[in-house]
């Protein structure tokens, strides 16, 4: 750490160079003896990083950007603050710390907190930006987070833990066995020093997969924002054996989309042709592959078993988007230009043979417009174009 970064000439230097370009910027070289062009380069990149992600941290003086792969990887102030709220107590221990957002959040619902790092750069570039914070009640540990549990002989009332997903050897793994620490070999372990457990983990994980290698698993949250999900959270209790509830959540700005329901819950949807109203689920709820149960919850029918489009002829507040049908037709080319004089179209496709890029190669159609196509397959298994308008909702 370089704390000739915090000068305010340099500091003012990051501010004032925020919307520069960058490879111009380090063409130029530093002004700063004590602080190179690479490094002001970084700082500025993570800066810019955090302006939207982490704004908090982007409006405070003096904060102190380790490199921009940290900023990248760490979890946003968004999703950081719902997880916090999963979970309360006296103490918790962050065992895979990194630049320590979710810690700042949980330090709202714990008398104290210990953010545990095993880069000693970057640990100390946390325990810094905590002191520019004004946190009082987190602890910051510099090493392995498992050796820390091992070696104190305190019990928390929740471990929280963000599993690196990257092997020297594997390259991206997919099974939380690859990831480090390896959960599932340390599970028993883990529980001897907390009744709860956190588990943060990569949305391209598969549920199922997950829930066979772990224990105790009782809530999985699955939380989007703005229809792109972002991250997968296992919430797992001592000994709980019971039904497992699956959460989605859709953060759009200041609202929320909630779905719930109870994981291998047998369920079946009824199937119709569409009606006046068209609806697709949120990112969250096409994770959580609880296609039939949102079917029965919200009494929609579906299009297609394997479509993922429910119809039903009454509006409702449904969590994805909404729309009114103005035209069925099977689907024929020519017939859908004829319908869309202005070569206009909002394309999506559900269980259908072709991509949107061949949709759009044979019928000339151009993106945007107020008309939305969805390219799919009805439950006769015959080829179909609804054709709608986005509704109010």
């Amino acid at each position: 750490m370089n704390l000739a970064i915090l000068h305010p000439k340099v500091q003012q230097f990051i501010v004032d160079n925020l919307k520069s370009n960058i490879t111009k910027l380090i063409l130029k070289g530093s002004l700063f003896v004590e602080v190179s062009v690479q490094e002001l380069a970084n700082q500025i990149l993570a800066k810019q990083k955090a302006e939207h992600k982490l704004p908090t941290w982007f409006t405070a003086k003096n904060i102190y950007y380790p490199p921009k792969i940290s900023i990248e990887q760490t979890s946003s102030e968004s999703t950081a603050a719902y997880k916090a709220k999963l979970v309360s107590g006296n103490c918790l221990v962050d065992i895979t710390g990194g630049f320590g957002i979710d810690c700042f959040y949980f330090a709202m619902q714990f008398k104290n907190v210990t953010h545990c790092e095993i880069n000693t750069e970057l640990s100390t570039i946390v325990h810094h930006n905590y002191q520019q914070l004004n946190l009082k009640n987190i602890d910051t540990f510099t090493g392995d987070g498992i050796d820390f549990l091992k070696e104190t002989t305190q019990l928390f009332d929740c471990i929280y833990i963000d599993p690196s997903r990257r092997s020297d050897t594997k390259g991206k793994v997919f099974l939380l066995k690859d990831c480090l620490p390896n959960v599932p070999e340390n599970i028993d372990f883990l529980f001897t020093k907390t009744n709860q457990i956190l588990l943060k983990n990569s949305p391209i994980l598969d549920i199922s997969s997950a829930i066979s290698e772990l224990k105790f698993v009782k809530e999985i949250h699955i939380i989007a924002i703005k229809n792109e999900v972002k991250e997968l959270l296992f919430l797992l209790e001592k000994n709980y054996e019971k039904d497992i509830r699956i959460k989605t959540i859709n953060l759009i700005n200041d609202d929320s989309q909630k779905f719930e329901f109870n994981f291998n819950e047998e369920v079946k949807s009824n199937y119709s042709q569409p009606l006046t109203y068209l609806y697709e689920p949120n990112a969250a709820i096409l994770k959580s592959g609880g296609f039939h149960q949102i079917s029965t919850q919200l009494n929609l029918f579906k299009i297609h078993q394997h479509s993922h489009l429910y119809t039903s002829e009454k509006l409702i507040d449904f969590p994805g988007r909404s729309f009114k049908v103005s035209t069925v037709l099977k689907y024929d080319k020519k017939k859908i230009k004829s319908l869309l004089p202005n070569n206009k179209a909002n394309i999506t496709t559900r269980n259908f043979p072709k991509t949107v890029a061949q949709i759009r190669k044979e019928t000339n159609l151009k993106d945007g417009g107020t008309n939305y196509l969805f390219f799919t397959t009805d439950n006769k298994n015959d080829l179909q174009v609804i054709i709608c308008k986005k509704t109010n909702n």
